[in-house]
């Protein structure tokens, strides 16, 4: 298998995609080399500030209409400007493989919050220890008031717990579901009392509220307090099992392989926990490399649109329009369906989905109206100002504008459109896209024509 291939497939899973203009060096270099690379570009955080303040919520509860309606417009703003700030930094970072993890850590730790200033710091917490230690992650998340309030820790006190944040933390963020009893629930709802934070949105351990009594957790007992909890969790090897498993779909393939997810598992394990060992191990594994692995993966919609954006240096003149694809395409930044968050793979795509997704390309590529019929979502009244019910359907100018002439210059003048369908796509090119290819005068027309096929969805 040639190098390119293999790099190609390092950065598409490693990242949002490999660019013309990034072809020069990846020619050169080894796939060890590039991955180092790959973390060198990502070794700093950089966080969001877009959003400066909190809102007034009491205005929202207590204030006359206009009070509200101020509040109101100002935290849909926020959420959609945090929204837009997060889709851009991902679309012009060189700390490629740090976002890409932010998006899989986003949507392990599953969140939603009307506040967008508590969102931005659940997004920079998961940012700052993306490629450090999971039990640095786990609690820094754990103590956030996003998380908190969206799991009812905040009503969590002695005498009458509140065992919402105990069973998400074992069932979808540590351990996994069967490895614990009800029991375990229990007792660890009582260790997490007292837990919550202040009007300030800064952690506080409220003393008078905490169970402090016996607490028998997992085979340990004593006055146990929250963080004994995710440290006897991590002292199970069924947690790294757990987390390896959720990388290896997000990273190598759909279709699990225990034999690979315990290897996984052992070097996560065997680490501490510390990340970059395990993505190390992954990205320089042989299997990770194999025919079957390439190309087989459908891109979520939020990694469908950024690589567009990446390639094609992208800019928009109502970035808005990215808050519709989201929604049109099935996931909206910081608005998963649920606390288990969006469940990928296959599920990506739906009849709707898959003509959305072949349509935008040309759409920002082209210029032009794009349909949007109004998907509504119960709980995401901020992201609806646009689709007044559910059968509206929106005609919208996308308005956006690629640089084609940077695109164009930094493919080689050396390659034949066979080769630049290669490189767009990622699976095996077909007969129908050779023959595309070899009768396209046009290198133009041929990637508007490429990247509106069904194989350009897949990674």
């Amino acid at each position: 298998m040639d190098n390119l291939k293999l790099i190609k497939h390092l950065y598409a899973r490693a990242g949002f995609g490999l660019c013309f203009s990034d072809k020069k060096s990846a020619d050169h270099l080894s796939v060890k080399k590039e991955l180092r690379e790959l973390f060198k570009a990502s070794e700093t955080s950089e966080p969001l500030t877009m959003v400066q303040e909190n809102i007034d919520y009491m205005k929202l509860l207590t204030g006359d209409m206009l009070a509200k309606k101020q509040a109101l417009q100002q935290q849909r703003q926020q959420e959609k400007d945090l929204n837009l700030a997060w889709i851009n930094k991902m679309s012009t970072t060189n700390a490629q493989l740090r976002e890409k993890m932010v998006l899989f850590w986003h949507n392990h730790f599953a969140c939603r919050t009307n506040n967008a200033l508590y969102a931005q710091q659940l997004n920079n917490i998961q940012r700052t220890y993306a490629l450090a230690n999971f039990r640095d992650l786990l609690l820094a998340v754990s103590k956030s008031p996003a998380m908190l309030q969206f799991l009812n820790n905040q009503q969590n006190h002695k005498g009458h717990p509140n065992e919402n944040f105990a069973r998400e933390l074992m069932e979808l963020f540590t351990i996994g579901r069967g490895n614990y009893t009800e029991q375990d629930i229990k007792e660890s709802a009582r260790a997490f009392t007292g837990w919550g934070f202040d009007k300030d949105g800064v952690f506080k351990v409220r003393p008078f509220q905490h169970d402090d009594g016996q607490k028998t957790f997992m085979g340990k007992t004593g006055n146990l307090n929250g963080e004994d909890i995710i440290d006897r969790l991590l002292e199970q090897k069924q947690t790294a099992v757990f987390i390896s498993a959720k990388l290896y779909k997000y990273l190598v393939s759909e279709i699990p392989d225990p034999v690979r997810i315990n290897e996984m598992a052992d070097v996560f394990y065997k680490a501490n926990y510390e990340i970059r060992p395990l993505l190390e191990f992954v990205f320089t594994a042989d299997w990770f490399y194999d025919e079957q692995n390439i190309g087989n993966m459908i891109k979520s919609p939020v990694g469908f649109l950024v690589g567009l954006n990446r390639q094609f240096y992208i800019t928009y003149q109502r970035p808005e329009v990215l808050l519709e694809f989201q929604r049109a395409l099935g996931q909206v930044l910081f608005y998963p369906p649920n606390v288990a968050g969006w469940p990928g793979g296959r599920n990506w795509i739906d009849s709707s989905s898959l003509m959305y997704r072949l349509k935008i390309p040309s759409m920002l590529l082209d210029g032009g109206l794009i349909d949007f019929a109004g998907k509504t979502d119960p709980e995401d009244e901020a992201y609806l100002a646009t689709m007044r019910n559910r059968q509206s359907v929106v005609s919208t100018k996308v308005q956006a504008q690629p640089d084609w002439d940077k695109f164009l210059q930094a493919i080689p003048k050396s390659l034949s459109n066979t080769d630049i369908a290669q490189f767009i796509l990622e699976p095996k090119l077909s007969a129908t896209i050779q023959n595309t290819a070899t009768q396209s005068a046009d290198i133009k027309t041929l990637v508007v024509e490429l990247v509106s096929t069904p194989e350009y969805q897949l990674c």
